[in-house]
């Protein structure tokens, strides 16, 4: 009998406890919506944490708390919640939703790929072809990235970020052709991206299509583009490859007095002048390069050649065998000299 009225007595302290638990959990929800309604969310989260405290199965409280977390951007605490919501209730729309979400906006990007495939079939939210898209972008699946930017592109015309990134995966799959229609779109929708412009004129010049590279270089820096150093340099490199030399010439000359030790452009000075046949200038900034590496052999070697081209045969000649043995592969690049000749 005795064993009986504790296992009874025991039981209604049990219920008492739990119907106290509810009813605390049940007030501080209460109080942290309405905490919540009034945008006090500091207020709101500290209340709706004590609910879930004192009902941890509260998945009114534990949703409200991961809401409140996200205005607050207590994005761990947010997903701890939706999480647990998750838990008690498989396929609660809004969890779905906002994990789907936190999981991007924090590069979580497998998370990210699993939480919108399932918000997309709960027709939870929207964009979700193009988070997927660009979550498949990111770790470089480039095949169901496109796939899933395809149907973005349909589903919402007017972002210009959909085929900018098409566009970037064709050029990480070394397509430049292909990526062009991309970038072109993406600059069309937003012509303020001034960055995507000279992406676009560096791609051009990579296919290569300098004609159209030098448009897009001009078209970029007009729009706000920082014409550093290397904007000049690729600038002039296009200007030479479609035949104007002493436009291309006149701008590495700029980026020269900046960069007057820069070999590779010291060396593309001169090469520049040897094709324009003004053999003087080139040999004189073939000469600048041997002051700083007295062992370049193919700059001795191009200022042999421009002093032949001068009429200067013997002393040519002489400077050029001497690079040679300095260098034994250069014989392969007075066949390839002779050839061009």
């Amino acid at each position: 009998m005795k064993n009986v009225l504790l296992l009874v007595s025991s039981v209604f302290f049990i219920q008492l406890a739990t119907s106290q638990t509810n009813d605390s959990s049940a007030f501080y929800y209460q109080k942290g919506m309405a905490e919540k309604d009034s945008r006090l969310y500091m207020v709101a989260f500290n209340d709706l944490q004590k609910s879930t405290f004192f009902k941890g199965d509260n998945v009114d409280a534990q949703r409200a708390l991961g809401l409140t977390s996200l205005e607050l951007k207590k994005y761990d605490n947010a997903e701890i919640a939706f999480q647990k919501v998750e838990e008690i209730k498989k396929d609660d729309a809004v969890a779905i939703e906002n994990l789907a979400n936190l999981y991007f906006w924090t590069h979580q990007w497998p998370q990210a790929i699993e939480y919108a495939k399932k918000a997309q079939q709960l027709n939870a939210g929207k964009n979700w072809n193009y988070i997927i898209g660009k979550c498949y972008y990111q770790q470089e699946d480039y095949g169901n990235s496109f796939k899933y930017l395809q149907a973005a592109a349909k589903d919402d015309t007017a972002n210009a970020e959909i085929p900018y990134l098409q566009a970037r995966s064709f050029v990480d799959m070394n397509n430049y052709k292909a990526a062009i229609a991309f970038f072109k779109r993406a600059i069309q929708l937003d012509s303020t991206k001034f960055q995507w412009t000279y992406e676009c004129a560096l791609t051009y010049a990579t296919i290569p299509d300098d004609k159209s590279a030098i448009q897009y270089y001009l078209l970029a820096a007009q729009k706000g583009y920082k014409t550093d150093n290397d904007y000049w340099e690729n600038l002039s490199d296009s200007y030479i490859a479609v035949g104007q030399p002493e436009k291309g010439v006149e701008l590495m000359l700029k980026v020269l007095e900046k960069k007057p030790a820069d070999l590779v452009l010291l060396y593309s000075v001169a090469d520049a002048y040897y094709h324009l046949k003004k053999y003087q200038e080139a040999i004189d900034y073939w000469d600048k390069i041997l002051f700083y590496d007295k062992d370049n052999a193919k700059a001795l070697y191009m200022i042999g050649m421009a002093y032949q081209k001068k009429g200067d045969t013997d002393k040519g000649r002489q400077l050029c065998d001497k690079a040679i043995e300095m260098d034994p592969s250069l014989k392969n690049l007075k066949h390839e000299i002779k050839m061009d000749m």
